[in-house]
């Protein structure tokens, strides 16, 4: 009997919740269709304005960056950068694109300001690089440090140079340690130097640097 009755109070409860949630509903239908509808417009927007207007402007983008990275495999750091009749440089990529770019821009934009001695404008756009490729990441650090370097600015050259070194942890490491050791000699921290030199001995020993490191550590372990 206690069964029984048990049974009754669970259906009883149920019939109670679905007539509650059903009176919600016709209460607050209005509501809800509208909330329903708004959803759908977002979304069918997002994926209009992706397929519509972001991804031609990305495939635009692309096929005149392929001039400018040419002009900077060949050196030509000017035309590449500031572009000329012939090429949109990366400068005028960025301005007109912008998130719609290709990331690379920012990189390929910095080393060429880097190159021409531009060094704020170099440490601007690689500071905007976000890529998620380690080894080219890395690569944009270092180069930070190399503007800073270019700038006289040494302890802030330093401080990118570990983060380059951080962000590699492979062989390309060795080459920034040896960047951060040799800014060390420069501030007079031949401490601090011996200990990026060590570092590339014990860690990266088959590295071209570290085939030449007992020089360096010789230099100053007297």
């Amino acid at each position: 009997m206690a069964k029984e009755n048990n049974e009754k109070a669970r259906e009883a409860a149920a019939v109670e919740a679905v007539s509650k949630t059903d009176k919600f509903f016709k209460d607050n239908a209005k509501w809800l269709i509208g909330v329903s509808v708004a959803a759908v417009v977002i979304t069918l927007g997002i994926l209009g304005y992706e397929h519509f207007v972001r991804a031609p402007r990305v495939a635009e983008c692309r096929a005149k960056m392929f001039p400018a990275e040419n002009a900077f495999k060949a050196g030509e750091y000017e035309k590449a950068f500031a572009g000329d009749e012939d090429i949109t440089g990366f400068e005028e990529i960025i301005d007109t694109y912008g998130s719609a770019a290709d990331k690379s821009a920012w990189m390929y934009a910095g080393v060429c300001q880097l190159q021409l001695g531009n060094f704020e404008s170099a440490i601007a756009y690689l500071k905007k690089y976000d890529g998620g490729e380690p080894i080219l990441a890395a690569r944009a650090l270092a180069c930070i440090g190399d503007a800073y370097v270019g700038l006289d600015r040494n302890a802030d050259a330093l401080v990118w140079y570990r983060k380059a070194a951080s962000k590699a942890d492979n062989m390309f490491a060795a080459t920034y340690l040896l960047k951060a050791g040799i800014v060390c000699e420069e501030m007079g921290d031949n401490a601090q130097a011996l200990a990026f030199y060590k570092e590339i001995k014990d860690k990266y020993p088959q590295s071209i640097e570290g085939y030449e490191i007992d020089k360096y550590i010789a230099r100053i372990d007297k």
